[in-house]
């Protein structure tokens, strides 16, 4: 898969504000401890080796939002995840995710073209042990009203890669994340964990690749670690997201 811009011109960024005013799912955080999630959108075959190691290294698990139409491909990130990943995750319990088949820009395509591209990824996915998805996350981050509309109903939560808390009152269909990438990626982190800590709130983190010389869209297997670490030191319960949709009063 080749590097892809999803639309940042004023008319996306309005259509992405106004998608925020309708179809909403007000959702209700539970009280005491702030929530973070560790999340990996498209599965490059890293994230699997490199992140899902990390992770259970330190005890816990995290979401992975796959695109079974990308198995076999190399694109920016290296060689994306396959059914051996796929499995490899689900065995581990990590939460295997829905992320489209083609990895499909839900900004732009129509209501029954996302709709068959979701179905074509579920079914894949549930072949492949991973029967009942409860979370999505868009590609490159763009949401419509169309997306919400026909998505909100089949999903317990639909993420963004907008930067941004989840609190009581937050859009479970257009939830906010924040990104482990780039050169100033893990302090990027960092500042938003201190601002959840302090709030109470749930902080959806993402990245992509995990490797020592990550693309710009991914991370090192050493923030990976020194992030989980500082998470557990500031008090988070780190979870998946369908952990964290469960504890908030979200299935579907």
């Amino acid at each position: 898969m080749e590097a892809y811009e999803a639309d940042r011109s004023l008319r996306g960024k309005l259509r992405r504000r106004y998608s925020r005013l309708l179809h909403r799912r007000p959702l209700t955080l539970p009280a005491g401890r702030p929530m973070i999630t560790f999340g990996f959108d498209d599965v490059p075959a890293t994230a699997v080796s490199k992140g899902a190691a990390v992770l259970e290294d330190a005890g816990v698990r995290g979401t992975f939002y796959v695109c079974a139409g990308l198995e076999g491909q190399t694109g920016p990130m290296g060689a994306y995840g396959g059914a051996r990943e796929t499995h490899r995750l689900l065995e581990a319990g990590h939460e295997v995710a829905c992320h489209t088949f083609s990895h499909l820009d839900c900004g732009q395509a129509g209501a029954s073209v996302i709709a068959a591209d979701v179905e074509r990824n579920a079914s894949a996915l549930a072949a492949l042990g991973r029967p009942s998805l409860q979370s999505f996350a868009y590609p490159y981050g763009d949401v419509s009203l169309s997306a919400k509309r026909v998505l909100g109903s089949r999903f317990s939560t639909l993420r963004t890669v907008q930067a941004g808390l989840i609190h009581t009152g937050s859009d479970a269909n257009q939830l906010p994340a924040v990104g482990i990438e780039g050169d100033n990626g893990e302090a990027l982190a960092l500042a938003w964990m201190d601002k959840a800590a302090r709030s109470q709130a749930w902080l959806a983190l993402y990245t992509h690749d995990v490797q020592a010389a990550p693309s710009p869209w991914g991370c090192t297997p050493g923030a990976l670690t020194r992030l989980i670490r500082t998470a557990t030191e500031l008090g988070f319960e780190i979870v998946t997201m369908e952990q964290g949709a469960a504890r908030a009063g979200l299935k579907i």
